[in-house]
């Protein structure tokens, strides 16, 4: 009897081998061809699969999206009962690349997203979808923690999202280029995130 295919589980593997080449040696060279071959599967199989490289990116990139927020969700739940303020702490720190698995998470969205913005119609169509989903998560958390007390009432929630994530991804860039290491860049995040919240009673 032949061997059913899982084909869903076949085009992961191949998506995930993409996601390690962003991780370690980028995108900008990176080949239908290279993919097969961390993927330990043939080029046509690759080619069945996804028809163009620009397929075979947007998958890979769901996959790291799932992959991030599994990370986020489980940084959320470490901080205790689900609030405003853990889901705004849980994001962005689970987004700083401050272990083996957010240094390669953080990698691979730099991999993805320099490929993107070096082509403008793929920029276009794709570059801002998931920053644009994340600062507007994060500002509706800080506009609820400001109804409910925590984020003094002249704070405008979209800028201060918009800021905030800024800071973290200027902060991910400053540990992948060795200017200082994922504790400290957790701490200057953590100190601007203090600021903005009250301290709890």
């Amino acid at each position: 009897m032949p061997k059913r295919v899982d084909h869903e589980q076949r085009r992961r593997q191949i998506g995930e081998a993409l996601l390690r080449i962003a991780s370690t040696r980028g995108l900008q060279s990176a080949t239908m061809r290279e993919v097969a071959a961390e993927a330990g599967v043939s080029l046509r199989l690759v080619q069945y699969y996804f028809h163009t490289k620009e397929q075979l990116l947007l998958a890979a990139l769901a996959y790291l999206g799932e992959q991030l927020t599994e990370r986020v969700s489980a940084s959320i739940r470490a901080l205790g009962p689900v609030t405003a303020r853990t889901v705004v702490y849980g994001t962005l720190t689970a987004a700083l690349p401050t272990d083996e698995e957010s240094v390669r998470l953080t990698r691979a969205y730099t991999g993805f997203y320099t490929l993107v913005f070096s082509e403008p119609e793929m920029a276009e169509r794709h570059g801002a979808v998931y920053p644009d989903k994340l600062e507007s998560l994060l500002a509706k958390h800080i506009a609820a923690a400001q109804e409910a007390g925590e984020v003094a009432g002249d704070v405008d929630p979209k800028l201060t999202a918009a800021a905030l994530l800024a800071l973290t991804n200027g902060l991910g860039s400053s540990v992948l280029g060795g200017q200082r290491n994922g504790a400290a860049a957790l701490r200057i995040l953590e100190d601007q995130l203090g600021r903005l919240f009250r301290p709890l009673d």
